[in-house]
């Protein structure tokens, strides 16, 4: 019943570890398959070389979500292989974070983490705290188009492009991402935010602003997942405030059909993707429903 197929990929259930929540260390992402049940797990954004990301503090909690700014902190590639070795052992598909500062890194990244075995890559083009690397690249149809059409050609495996909602329009670069061959689409990353200190007068993030994430940015990610399924013919995931079987599920009749959970681990603990996928078995047989590509994109027709 929960079973879902992703670009060709099998996921025992459609929930997903996102991209930056417990990713760095594979025996993190080790824990995340055989304790929390996720279907499949995503690293942290992985570059060219290693990176001590921003001064603190770099996490803020507002109500409704969280204020990130870490600064894509990672070891470099180089470093990585053993992580996923160990990430693998968890027995569910691990796909590879990546992100660059031009063209050539996300495409030497992602090749070398198909080398350490990943199922699929992931391209971080929506990170919206450091220059250009990130976002950088999800603002533009032209740059995004590029990162793709880059990374296809050295890669072989299934390649997802992780848009931005700060984007002027998210449906015209999910389409240029799918022109140039990316595989899926993930919606959404985290949004530009800040907070201020009331004492101090001065943002409380170590780099002032930072990547807003949580249950209060679900509206306008489930919002982008609609409009982008509505108009690519390659698969979404959502991604933005999953906490529960409900809000999955909504995902799902917007067009999603796996969805990612980040923020939610810190709200429901690791073993958030078992009681999400609980919760989603729940709505499909109360419902009538047998699986979950039945109700995929229902909001849609």
């Amino acid at each position: 019943m929960l079973e879902v197929e992703l670009c060709g990929i099998k996921l025992r259930n459609p929930t997903m570890l996102a991209s930056g929540i417990l990713g760095t260390s594979g025996a993190a992402l080790k824990r995340v398959a055989l304790s929390g049940g996720a279907g499949a797990i995503v690293t942290k954004s992985i570059g060219l070389t290693p990176r001590e990301g921003h001064r603190n503090p770099t996490v803020v909690e507002i109500n409704g979500g969280l204020i990130s700014a870490i600064g894509l902190a990672n070891p470099g590639y180089e470093e990585f292989g053993d992580e996923i070795r160990v990430a693998k052992e968890g027995g569910v598909p691990v796909i590879g974070s990546v992100y660059g500062f031009n063209f050539g890194e996300y495409a030497a990244v992602a090749e070398t983490l198909q080398k350490y075995g990943v199922d699929a890559i992931e391209l971080n083009i929506s990170y919206p705290n450091v220059g250009k690397a990130g976002a950088f690249f999800g603002y533009s149809e032209e740059l995004s188009h590029e990162v793709v059409k880059e990374v296809k050609k050295r890669v072989s495996l299934p390649v997802f492009a992780k848009l931005t909602a700060g984007a002027g329009d998210i449906v015209a670069i999910a389409k240029a991402c799918e022109d140039a061959g990316a595989d899926a689409i993930t919606a959404i990353g985290a949004l530009r935010a800040m907070k201020i200190d009331l004492i101090t007068g001065k943002p409380i993030l170590g780099n002032e602003v930072g990547g807003l994430s949580g249950p209060c940015i679900k509206p306008i990610a489930l919002r982008c997942v609609y409009e982008i399924a509505r108009e690519v013919d390659i698969p979404v995931i959502g991604c933005g405030g999953i906490t529960t079987g409900e809000d999955a599920v909504e995902f799902f009749l917007a067009g999603a059909r796996a969805v990612q959970i980040g923020t939610g681990v810190l709200y429901r603990g690791i073993t958030i993707f078992k009681k999400v996928s609980q919760e989603i078995k729940e709505y499909l047989e109360e419902n009538g429903y047998s699986s979950v590509d039945e109700i995929v994109g229902l909001a849609l027709r």
